[in-house]
């Protein structure tokens, strides 16, 4: 009994199950075709909205592209309008022009004619004015000849004592005028020649004369001089080849000495010591290495001193390789005295004295700068380096001014032009003035007193002075010994002794003073 209750217990649970389970799969059913539903409606929806998006976007595009359209039509059109209405100007402005010619050719055409009628006229008046000349020089002719029989001469013969006559009276009137010009500028040239040289020396400042045979490298420590000299010296020996200079390594502390007479291999030689020191490899390779960039380097300094250079002074148009040269010349010296610095020196003197002479002022600095660059020319020069420096600006077409200013500032060949002498004389000024060029001290002294010592070795002389550094010797001689014609040789004598026995720059003025003098007493 309890099993069949059970059975039908179990068998009422799976009928339920199973009606549940239909049910469910009924309205399971029901919401996947409703789901399905709305999602075709869906699709249709979003299908629509997207056609009508594309619809909406096209008609856009075709609209855009339609002003687009217009728009460039109507640039185009107004482009085409422009082109016409410039068409129309220029066929307007020809029609003027051809108009305007053929009045001109009928103006010429009328012109023509009158000076046609013109020439006619003036040829007749010629004819006319040529037989008033033959009937004239008849008339002469017969006058002439009247007044030869009266006066017993020939006309040539009279005419001839007239020239002599007035050629007599205006050489008297030319000498008289000739002399009082010579006495006037006698008077007035030395004066203001004076004016104009020390006016111009004053606005010049320059620098003085500093040894230039040896540089000197500063070293940290002394251990680095073993690095320098290398194995057995192989390092000091293949940099003294590579640069051409002479390197003193002794005692001296934290030094180390660069002899040679040439400043830009003693420049090349520092200045690779300095890379070396400062790099710490130092083997003959690494120092072949570096000397061959550090001449490259000079070689571009060079040019940059040079454009430093004419900027500075204001010259503009030098050719690229007399910039070269003036750069060149930071690295060589004449008489101790730096070459760049004299050349800018002379250039600045040359400008201000052509300026109070009322000269071109920028052709005589130019020429003052270029005045020594004979002097820089790389190989060794059989002319002298006036006459080199000359060609070379002649064949870099400097003016012809400039040119005969470089040849001449030594005597070289004639002077043709103002800035010559102008060059010659501030040449002269800036390696003469004292502290131009390097002088010892004590030589310097003993030179004054050679000089001195000289003169007073004549007969009458009785004192003697060597004045503005050496430029200037005045001798004081014994009036009852030395006359006045005798006083002009002694200067004479005393000048030539001074050029054979002694060496000095630039000249030396030789005075010799002779005064009498009468004392008397009243007692």
């Amino acid at each position: 009994m309890q099993d069949s209750s059970i059975l039908l217990y179990l068998l009422d649970t799976l009928i339920t199950a199973g009606i549940v389970f239909f049910i469910t799969r009924i309205f399971l059913g029901k919401a996947i075709k409703n789901r399905e539903a709305e999602a075709e409606v869906r699709a249709v929806d979003i299908i629509k909205n997207a056609e009508e998006k594309a619809e909406n976007l096209k008609n856009q595009r075709i609209l855009e592209a339609k002003e687009n359209f217009l728009k460039r039509r109507a640039e185009f059109e107004e482009e085409t309008n422009k082109r016409k209405r410039v068409l129309q100007e220029n066929e307007a402005k020809l029609k003027d022009f051809e108009r305007q010619i053929n009045q001109q050719r009928e103006q010429a055409k009328r012109k023509e004619d009158e000076l046609e009628k013109q020439r006619q006229q003036l040829a007749q008046q010629q004819e006319s004015a040529k037989r008033k000349v033959d009937e004239a020089e008849k008339a002469r002719t017969s006058a002439v000849s009247q007044l030869e029989k009266i006066a017993g001469l020939t006309a040539d013969e009279a005419r001839q004592q007239l020239v002599d006559n007035l050629k007599a009276e205006a050489e008297t009137r030319a000498s008289s005028y000739v002399k009082n010009i010579v006495e006037e500028a006698k008077l007035t040239a030395t004066k203001e020649a004076k004016k104009i040289v020390i006016e111009t020396i004053q606005r010049t400042a320059a620098e003085q004369a500093i040894e230039n045979c040896v540089s000197v490298f500063n070293i940290e420590s002394d251990d680095i001089k073993g690095k320098i000299i290398g194995r057995e010296g192989r390092n000091i020996r293949t940099l003294e080849s590579a640069v051409g200079v002479e390197i003193i390594v002794d005692d001296t502390p934290d030094a180390i000495v660069i002899s040679g007479f040439d400043p830009v291999r003693r420049e090349i030689a520092r200045l690779s010591l300095h890379r070396l020191v400062q790099d710490g490899r130092i083997h003959p390779a690494r120092i072949e290495e570096v000397v061959a960039k550090t001449r490259k380097n000079i070689e571009d300094e060079i040019v940059e001193i040079g454009e430093r250079t004419v900027i500075d002074l204001g010259i503009h148009g030098l050719h690229p390789e007399l910039i070269k040269m003036v750069g060149r010349m930071r690295f060589r010296s004449s008489y101790g005295q730096n070459l760049l610095q004299h050349s800018r020196e002379v250039a600045k003197l040359c400008a201000t004295m052509a300026s109070e002479l009322g000269l071109n002022a920028k052709l005589a600095k130019r020429a003052g700068l270029l005045h020594d660059i004979g002097k820089v020319w790389h190989e060794e020069p059989e002319l002298p380096h006036a006459i080199l420096g000359m060609e070379m600006a002649q064949k870099y077409k400097e003016h012809p001014e400039v040119c005969n200013a470089i040849g001449a500032h030594h005597d070289e060949i004639e002077m043709t032009s103002m800035i010559s002498p102008i060059v010659q004389v501030c040449d002269a000024i800036s390696g003469s003035r004292p502290g131009a060029r390097r002088e010892m001290m004590e030589s310097y002294i003993q030179r004054l007193k050679d000089l001195e010592a000289l003169a007073l070795n004549f007969n009458g002389v009785d004192k003697c002075y060597a004045i503005q550094a050496g430029r200037e010797l005045r001798v004081i001689v014994d009036s009852d010994n030395v006359s006045d014609e005798k006083a002009g040789q002694l200067s004479y004598d005393i000048s030539q002794k001074i050029e054979k026995e002694m060496q000095y720059p630039g000249q030396i003025k030789v005075t010799v003073i002779r005064e009498m003098r009468s004392v008397a007493y009243a007692k």
